[in-house]
């Protein structure tokens, strides 16, 4: 089954042309990894899928179906992104952070069962669980900003 299909993706900002006309796909359970130099565009790429950059040309399916393409509705699609440099809400606490990356899924009564699997990857993170994000290390913070996608519930 095809999970996500990218025909000819074309972004700009303003004049320049950022991405220009990339086109993959991904299978189920297949891996595929976007490699090139310091601005190739591979970023890009990735904003534009999660919904945060905006395609100026292509087409984007996930799931067989058009990719929408305001974040909210790429995570109830079913796909997160984990952004360099963490991205993460700093004056928030690790449990807050965690709970704003299932705020799709508030009535869903796995959310505590995916918090204990986070914290069963990431057990620092159970120690950390009232400490503000901004205060955590580097590391531990790339820890939290994985834990608070898979609290979306993604799919890819």
């Amino acid at each position: 089954m095809t999970v996500l299909r990218v025909d000819s993706l074309h972004v700009h900002y303003g004049t320049i042309h950022a991405v220009q006309g990339i086109s993959f796909s991904l299978e189920e359970r297949e891996i595929v990894s976007i490699v090139g130099s310091n601005g190739a565009g591979k970023s890009t790429v990735m904003w534009t899928l999660a919904g945060v950059a905006e395609r100026s040309g292509g087409t984007v399916e996930l799931f067989g179906r058009p990719l929408p393409v305001k974040p909210h509705e790429v995570v109830a699609r079913g796909l997160a992104l984990v952004p360099e440099r963490r991205r993460l809400f700093s004056a928030l606490t690790v449990e807050e952070n965690l709970v704003m990356g299932a705020y799709r899924r508030k009535k869903d009564e796995r959310v505590a069962e995916d918090m204990e699997r986070c914290f069963r990857l990431f057990p620092i993170l159970k120690q950390r669980l009232k400490q503000r994000s901004g205060t955590l290390s580097g590391g531990e913070q790339q820890m939290l900003a994985i834990s608070r996608a898979l609290m979306g519930s993604p799919r890819i």
